[in-house]
């Protein structure tokens, strides 16, 4: 079984990726094999609605010129798909959001390719809107068909500086927690096979 972590934050080695890699790691620790992808800071488009997804079925996005394809290939290759946004103006980034709208168009087009498979967000904030980050990522999972596991809280630390998320003692914990509740469906998904 492998998981994704997809790091939606422009800072390579943020707190969004502090906090994935915490994930990563304890899944790690579990057995299951795991991925990171660097989206955020990479030029992306947003979805422009052509519908070329739906005619050509490739599980491909028409647009070429950016990374999202490469995403979205390693999304249909995990059991498991983390996907981790800072705060940007109480939403996620811009690069997550185009994801989450070219990867769920390709999807839905290519027979529903992320059913059941299991979506986990990870949010960062400096004071406040990470519950929205939160419902953004999880609304996109959850129209896609995919397996939502749940913690002890929600899934988000608080950290402004780099390396600040590890100071978050109750969210690093409730990560850690997730990751648990990860493998063990993973566990579950793959003796169900």
């Amino acid at each position: 079984m492998k998981a994704l972590a997809i790091n939606g934050s422009p800072r390579r080695n943020g707190n969004t990726a502090l906090l994935l890699r915490t994930v990563l790691n304890e899944l790690n620790a579990r057995g299951v094999e795991t991925d990171f992808f660097q989206l955020g800071g990479h030029p992306v488009s947003g979805c422009r609605a052509c519908m070329e997804c739906r005619k050509r079925q490739n599980r491909r996005c028409v647009m070429e010129q950016d990374v999202i394809n490469e995403c979205i290939a390693k999304m249909d290759a995990a059991d498991a798909i983390i996907i981790g946004s800072p705060t940007y103006f109480a939403n996620v980034t811009t690069e997550v959001k185009a994801l989450i709208d070219r990867a769920g168009y390709v999807a839905m087009a290519n027979g529903r390719m992320l059913e059941r498979k299991i979506g986990a967000a990870v949010a960062v904030h400096r004071r406040g809107g990470a519950v929205t980050v939160f419902d953004a990522l999880n609304r996109f999972f959850l129209i896609s068909g995919m397996i939502v596991p749940g913690s002890t809280y929600w899934n988000f630390a608080v950290g402004r500086n780099p390396g600040e998320a590890a100071e978050d003692t109750e969210g690093v914990n409730n990560l850690r927690h997730l990751a648990e509740t990860i493998a063990w469906l993973l566990d579950r998904l793959r003796n169900d096979r």
